[in-house]
């Protein structure tokens, strides 16, 4: 147990180092995110015991490039000189004008929930819908005075819809296959679930919305700026892997801007360049914070944990409990809800069959609660990424997560109650 416990210890430091230094200072801008991935980062190093210090740092290094670490860092260098580009042309400003225009201004906040719901079922990813709509979120904030923050989270949290429940999404996919059911069942298990949370926090938002202002100064509509957003929305729905979707986004904000003479080439790769440089802290992040979790997992962290959820299991609601926890605390150690899905799937199937439980609210539970612990972390990509478009903290976010805290909630109400009745 001792040993387990040092292993995980490096994110204690981290969660002490950020979040408590910076509750005491009663600002979390006072401790740079960067310095304290750095100094666990270092501590993780120093106590990775039994190995030569150049094999810990190998393995940190592994850990910070391996092949989906690298592939989300390209999305972030293609996001960043896509929002740039698109900004300095004019697209968010366009596209916010436009939405202002079709929406009724008690409408806005639930409309941008519906809009981050659908685009995610559409594509089964939450970074693609982020990329997607926080600068259109951001836009809007800015034009009705309501919260940065809030309006990202709101963009964070309907992205996540999509990421549970689509057919098409990774983790609904990986819950499925471990647990050896069908899509389709594992969605209408699902939709008992994700149904009600979404119900509630949408009617949360029709409230709220009534207090937003409307501007007074909508400009007119200029339909070839919001060109680029709706070429991204539409090929990203259409299935289109999100890097060629930016790609595509980057070249029309290119040629628009061109044409109208909103810079010329070398303004258009200046524009890029800085976007990329922006994106900078968030790609550190990502990089120490995999090196981290993979330094946990080489000595055993996430192994300790999965040992320490399932050793007083006794009953089939314990069961169910157990798998939500070591999904929860597994998707805590490594920051990818897929990824920890297919770490405990395994785990989970042998508890289900163990304790006779059905299959499909087993790949439900897996896909719920990896997608609520992921929904909330501050060091997951999708909230890094949202805060870096909306030049936010990634903590100022997740006060207004109300989606994936609903999620969770009714999730956690769902195995406590043996809902739904005929899948418990």
């Amino acid at each position: 147990m001792k040993k387990g416990l040092i292993a995980l210890s490096p994110l204690a430091i981290f969660i002490a180092l950020y979040l408590l230094t910076s509750i005491v200072a009663g600002d979390f801008y006072k401790v740079p995110i960067t310095v304290a991935f750095m100094a666990a980062s270092v501590y993780a190093v120093i106590i990775s015991g039994g190995l030569p210090l150049h094999q810990r740092i190998d393995t940190f290094s592994r850990g910070a490039s391996t092949e989906q670490m690298m592939l989300m860092i390209w999305i972030f260098v293609l996001a960043g000189a896509f929002a740039s580009s698109a900004k300095i042309i004019g697209c968010i400003d366009a596209t916010v004008n436009l939405t202002l225009w079709l929406l009724p201004p008690q409408m806005l906040l639930a409309g941008l929930f519906l809009a981050a719901c659908f685009v995610s079922l559409s594509i089964g990813t939450s970074v693609g819908t982020i990329v997607a709509l926080t600068p259109i979120a951001a836009g809007i904030a800015d034009m009705t005075g309501t919260s940065h923050a809030m309006m990202t989270a709101i963009v964070v949290g309907g992205s996540f819809f999509g990421d549970n429940l689509s057919f098409i999404s990774d983790t609904t996919i990986a819950a499925t296959q471990t647990q050896g059911c069908r899509l389709s069942d594992k969605f209408r298990v699902n939709l008992f679930m994700v149904a009600p949370a979404a119900l509630i926090v949408f009617i949360i938002y029709v409230f709220m919305g009534t207090d937003v202002q409307a501007p007074t100064d909508i400009k007119a509509i200029e339909p070839l700026k919001v060109l680029p957003y709706i070429a991204v929305l539409v090929t990203a729905v259409c299935g289109m892997n999100v890097m060629a979707v930016l790609t595509i986004g980057i070249v029309l904000t290119g040629i628009i801007g061109l044409i109208g003479g909103s810079y010329d080439f070398y303004g258009w790769l200046g524009a890029m360049g800085e976007g990329i440089v922006g994106m900078g802290e968030l790609i550190i992040i990502t990089m120490m914070a995999g090196g981290l979790l993979a330094l946990i997992r080489h000595q055993g962290g996430i192994d300790f944990v999965i040992r320490l959820m399932t050793h007083h299991v006794s009953s089939k609601r314990g069961a169910e409990l157990s798998i939500a926890a070591l999904v929860s605390i597994v998707n805590v150690c490594t920051a990818n809800n897929t990824v920890a899905i297919l770490t405990v799937g395994g785990i989970a199937k042998q508890i289900g069959d163990r304790f006779g439980l059905d299959n499909r609210k087993c790949a439900s539970i897996l896909d719920t609660f990896s997608c609520f612990s992921q929904g909330i972390l501050p060091y997951g990509a999708q909230i890094l990424m949202a805060a870096g478009l909306a030049s936010l903290n990634p903590i100022a976010i997740i006060p207004y997560l109300y989606y994936p805290m609903a999620l969770g909630i009714i999730a956690l109400l769902a195995i406590i109650l043996r809902y739904p009745r005929q899948y418990s």
